[in-house]
Order: C-alpha cells, then structure tokens, then sequence
C-alpha cells in the first residue's frame, strides 16, 4: 500500500474514500484513532492508503477535486 493523502483534517479523509470508493478504488484510513493520543486537538495527520496499482488514478481523482496528495511525484 502506498499513502495518498496527509491531514490533520477528517473531511478531506472521508470525502477522498467517497471519490475514490466511487471509482471502484479500494482506500484504507490510517492513524484514525490517534486522536486518543492527541486529545482529539487534531495535531497528529491521519493518513488514506491505496493499493500500489490504484496509486496513479487515486492522485488524479484527488487532484482533480482539489485535495491535496503526497509523494514525489504528488505535484501535478
């Protein structure tokens, strides 16, 4: 599994999963309960995993709707 995307901001997680769940992309969110941790302040990102083969249509459906993507080669 590759990281998508990084935020400290759960709508950007959710409405990413609904694209890409749309698409027929399975995405898995990461560190989702690390705001045990944290004190639910949101300081610590949460992270939304594809699977390598998804990873380049999975940043081109996020781009296109605005949301931001990590990685080397995120930048469009």
């Amino acid at each position: 599994m590759k990281e998508l995307l990084r935020t400290t901001d759960p709508t950007e997680i959710a409405f990413a999963t609904a694209l890409l769940e749309g698409e027929g992309i399975a995405a898995f969110a990461m560190d989702v309960h690390m705001s045990v941790l944290d004190g639910s302040i949101g300081i610590l990102p949460r992270r939304l995993m594809v699977a390598d083969r998804d990873l380049f249509l999975a940043r081109a459906i996020c781009r296109d709707n605005g949301l931001p993507v990590t990685g080397a080669d995120a930048s469009p």
